[in-house]
């Protein structure tokens, strides 16, 4: 008998206790998506649903020999790479993905959700500018975050760098960069998506109220899950999103903090809901 197997998703991430962010969250949106998550640990968090308090990193070496041990026996259909914390182990991420230039790399950094002292912040960014970026199919950041990955390459400016930022980080080879919580209505969302061509999409949503914590990393995950699914970037980054957007009017308070995204409200709905 031949088994069907779902698409395969290679993760990596840090494992996060609250479960609203890293190889947890990825895991859940990708069953989601009818995908089975595959991952490799680079950090472990301390945190709550208030605040990530610190990480401790993974070795290097651990992080490769995961990886690699996994690769050696499953075909991937998308890797996704979210909180990394250290240069070492973004080099040895970026050695392992190139050695599969035709399966889509999907980056989520993460990178203003870490506390400062916990990694060495600078180098981190440059590191993943020049070594992972070249080989992404899709960037995921906000508006924020590009901003100061920017700063990596250029003065601080006050000026609307937005478009020129994100062609930027195209021609240094990122395929597409989709950038989240762009200038726009109070209260709306405003998400835009770039590629060599220039502006490829702007998604607006209205802005749901409350402090959510998880929603960047459900959005990057269901890309990747969709991707490997056979969906083209664009396409793939709308249906993340609306995705996302019933998974945070779903959110759940399982503590004394942000809201979580519910990724299975589709399994908790009544009859009368459908």
């Amino acid at each position: 008998m031949q088994i069907q197997t779902s698409p395969l998703i290679l993760t990596f991430g840090v494992a996060d206790p609250v479960g609203a962010v890293g190889i947890q969250a990825d895991l859940a949106a990708c069953a989601a998506m009818g995908c089975h998550g595959l991952s490799v640990i680079t950090g472990l968090l301390i945190s709550d649903t208030a605040r990530i308090e610190d990480i401790q990193l993974i070795d290097a070496d651990w992080v490769a020999d995961q990886a690699r041990l996994i690769l050696e026996d499953m075909p991937v259909a998308a890797f996704k790479v979210g909180t990394v914390g250290s240069i070492e182990s973004i080099s040895v991420i970026a050695e392992i993905v190139s050695d599969y230039p035709d399966i889509p790399l999907i980056l989520d950094p993460f990178l203003t959700g870490l506390p400062e002292q916990a990694i060495d912040a600078d180098d981190t960014v440059t590191a993943m500018r020049e070594l992972l970026i070249p080989q992404t199919t899709l960037l995921l950041l906000s508006a924020v975050e590009l901003t100061r990955l920017a700063e990596t390459w250029r003065e601080p400016s006050a000026d609307d760098t937005l478009m020129a930022d994100a062609m930027h980080l195209i021609a240094a080879g990122c395929e597409y960069v989709f950038v989240t919580g762009t200038p726009g209505d109070v209260h709306e969302v405003a998400n835009c998506l770039f590629n060599e061509s220039g502006l490829v999409r702007q998604d607006k949503w209205q802005r749901l109220p409350g402090t959510f914590t998880g929603a960047g990393g459900t959005l990057s995950a269901t890309a990747a899950a969709m991707l490997a699914n056979g969906l083209d970037v664009p396409e793939a980054v709308f249906e993340a999103q609306e995705f996302v957007i019933a998974a945070i009017a779903h959110a759940q308070r399982l503590g004394m903090g942000k809201l979580i995204p519910d990724r299975y409200f589709w399994a908790r709905e009544t009859d009368e809901d459908h």
